[in-house]
């Protein structure tokens, strides 16, 4: 098919200039070599093609139905070419990342912006889940990749951590008074908490703690979302384990107060993360690059070096 293929494009040009010789010079082809693949061509599909004159050669009927078939095809294989190169020069394509609501908003919006920004022709499909659910999404092939909370522990996933992140306690102004000077975890666990769902990593990360330490918590309300979270603490339902890097906007405006601890919670990482034996797609790598261009620096010179 190959051959043939070739066959065609030599039988297409010759039916748009209507001669031979100038079909064989916009080819960088000789004149005889012209004529032996038509005549081959002819052969194989037992008709003639075109009418032989002196003045140049014209479509035959047979030749005319080809034509159309022909011109058609080798428009669409064209297209398809030049598809493939807009999607390996980021003109087209689809960039697929799985992230939570509250990370999208407080953290990953400005290099979504940035990307669409710089890659306009690349569609942007965000996909909404928890972390384990983002992780599946990634496993199964629905998401090219995640942003998540870490600790992920996948012996099929890559994590490349992307932000320092703190987990803390905040109160409203009810509570105000506990924010003077650190306290200790056995006075935390007197008062009323308020967490996130069990299935939030964040959540899972800071109960973990506890528990190291010797506490079980046993919150007030387990809430959905980081902003409702947010919400109580302010309405002065509770004190709230939150992440510092997303409640800013409440701790900048005295909306809420930060209660330090004796025993301050670990810091972690925001990490992003992808399937660690597949391939990443050009739209990918590069948007990794914008939300953290070291790792991405270091991982393309060391594939250079290699």
């Amino acid at each position: 098919m190959i051959i043939k293929l070739e066959a065609y494009r030599i039988f297409n040009e010759v039916s748009r200039i209507k001669s031979f010789s100038k079909a064989a010079n916009a080819l960088y082809m000789t004149q005889p070599a012209v004529s032996q693949s038509i005549s081959k061509l002819e052969k194989e599909l037992d008709t003639v093609l075109f009418n032989r004159t002196p003045k140049g050669v014209t479509l035959t009927e047979e030749g005319e139905l080809l034509h159309e078939y022909v011109n058609s095809a080798l428009g669409i294989l064209d297209a398809g070419e030049e598809k493939i190169a807009e999607f390996k020069n980021l003109r087209t394509g689809v960039l697929r990342i799985g992230v939570g609501d509250t990370i999208s908003r407080y953290f990953l919006l400005p290099y979504l912006e940035a990307f669409h920004i710089k890659y306009p022709g690349i569609k942007l499909k965000v996909l909404n889940g928890t972390t384990n659910e983002i992780l599946a999404f990634i496993k199964s092939g629905e998401a090219d990749l995640g942003i998540c909370n870490l600790p992920v522990k996948d012996p099929q996933l890559q994590v490349i951590p992307c932000k320092e992140i703190h987990d803390i306690f905040v109160c409203g102004q009810k509570y105000k008074n506990l924010s003077k000077k650190p306290i200790r975890l056995d006075m935390l666990m007197k008062l009323p908490l308020i967490f996130l769902e069990k299935k939030a990593n964040s959540r899972n990360y800071v109960e973990n703690y506890l528990k190291e330490q010797g506490y079980t918590i046993s919150p007030e309300f387990e809430l959905g979302s980081h902003d409702l979270v947010l919400e109580f603490a302010k309405i002065n339902l509770g004190i709230a384990s939150v992440t510092k890097e997303f409640a800013t906007d409440y701790l900048d405006k005295g909306l809420l107060h930060e209660i330090e601890l004796q025993q301050p919670i670990p810091k972690r990482n925001l990490g992003i993360v992808h399937l660690k034996n597949v391939s990443l797609s050009k739209a990918t790598r590069k948007f990794i690059a914008i939300v953290d261009p070291g790792i991405i620096h270091i991982k393309e010179e060391k594939e250079e070096q290699i």
